[in-house]
């Protein structure tokens, strides 16, 4: 079967999907914050354009964005996360064979004889567009890097419509020289300098590149990239993700809390919410571990930050479990006195639920446990997120971060859905 590869890639994402619901931001600058309204994540094309850095933190950027009349909108992941999910779905429309790269990109496997591979590209923008709102740029090669390379050439040059096709293209060779190697997909920032020393600074001149030196200087990696540009395809489509290695859930408070019981809150929420992940997956954990901190960026007379790891023999999913581990890491690190500004944990050990075993003791009440974390899953996937969960569990306690400028979560919560009128 002749295949070609297809990237997809959302532009400015999350910029893009406030647009979807908001027409009065629809030629604004639009910026997105981190949680706790701190620094820039993501910026429209009209933002960048009047000198909006990524990572900015808002109060340098304040000025600049309120003289060009911008949105500034709190990151509203639980809408992004939906919008990237329906966006997903319709690709599938297209070809089964589709490779979820991250939250606004995916690999496409199409078949080159279906016909023009530049009209179908044309198909996939148009109904990605018509059904979701987002728009997108598509690039079409022989390998996964030269699609990077085709989206990103077809996202800065507007001739291309969002859409550009290079599979076995005669103007190849020119799209590799418009592009510097340090923007070839694979290619970091050490790789780039030891290609610069060797006068190799365009990807046509590393796709040229005697294939021995590469391998020797960059390793393996770098010579799959050599071969993914001169057509050969060496990365094949993920089309089941990793399994995960660990699972984190942490947050930068909204204001400082010093009191054990507001932490507990805290850890009680990200263990849920990292639990609730764990069970999705079906995974289980044997270690737990919590971290502290005060805040770095506004030294205190005494700072302090800790972690602690507790460890099992036996493998648990449920929120009774892991939080029991959780809540004694906690105690063993808090020490009175101190204004913390941030927490989270991290469960590792992860295996398949399959691979858990008996309990020597207490084997029907943890059944009985699990049983009652599926229910509570249950419910809350039909009804949404907190509709059932632990009272320690606040998901609005004191110690939440700060999200003042959220848009609504239009697509995940019926009190929220954008009303006609």
């Amino acid at each position: 079967m002749m295949n070609a590869f297809a990237l997809v890639d959302c532009n400015n994402f999350y910029a893009s999907t406030e647009r979807v619901f908001n027409p009065k931001v629809q030629r604004r600058p639009i910026v997105v914050l981190s949680n706790n309204d701190g620094c820039v994540i993501a910026r429209s094309e009209e933002a960048k354009q009047i000198g909006v850095t990524m990572g900015a933190p808002l109060f340098k950027v304040q000025d600049l964005l309120d003289d060009a009349g911008a949105e500034v909108f709190s990151s509203n992941y639980e809408l992004y996360g939906d919008m990237s999910a329906r966006v997903m779905e319709n690709l599938r429309e297209f070809t089964p064979r589709v490779e979820v790269y991250s939250i606004d990109e995916a690999f496409l496997e199409l078949d080159a004889r279906r016909g023009d591979l530049g009209e179908i590209g044309f198909s996939i923008r148009d109904k990605i567009k018509k059904w979701t709102g987002i728009p997108i740029s598509v690039g079409i090669a022989e390998t996964k890097t030269l699609a990077k390379l085709a989206n990103r050439l077809a996202k800065k040059s507007e001739k291309t419509e969002g859409v550009l096709d290079i599979y076995r293209s005669p103007h190849l060779d020119a799209a590799l020289q418009k592009t510097a190697v340090r923007d070839v997909w694979g290619i970091g920032s050490a790789s780039a300098e030891k290609l610069d020393d060797r006068g190799i600074r365009t990807a046509l001149e590393l796709r040229e590149a005697d294939l021995r030196w590469v391998r020797k200087r960059l390793t393996v990696v770098g010579a799959r990239t050599v071969l993914e540009l001169r057509g050969v395809s060496c990365l094949p489509l993920e089309l089941t993700p990793p399994p995960k290695k660990t699972i984190t859930c942490s947050r930068s408070f909204g204001q400082t809390i010093e009191k054990l019981s507001e932490l507990r809150e805290a850890i009680a929420f990200f263990l849920a919410r990292a639990a609730e992940k764990l069970r999705r997956h079906q995974l289980a954990a044997n270690s737990v571990t919590v971290f502290i901190g005060t805040d770095r960026f506004h030294p205190q007379p005494l700072a302090y930050e800790n972690s602690a790891v507790h460890k099992s023999i036996y493998l648990s999913d449920t929120d009774y479990e892991l939080r029991k581990w959780a809540f004694a890491c906690l105690i063993s690190i808090y020490r009175q006195g101190f204004a913390y500004r941030r927490a989270g944990l991290i469960l590792s050990g992860l295996t398949p639920v399959e691979g858990m075993t008996c309990r020597m003791f207490d084997q029907k009440n943890w059944e009985r446990f699990r049983s009652v974390m599926a229910a509570v899953d249950e419910i809350n996937r039909k009804f949404g997120r907190d509709t059932v969960r632990f009272a320690v569990a606040r998901p609005d306690g004191i110690w939440r971060g700060r999200s003042e400028r959220r848009s609504d979560r239009y697509t995940t919560r019926f009190g929220e859905i954008a009303k006609a009128r």
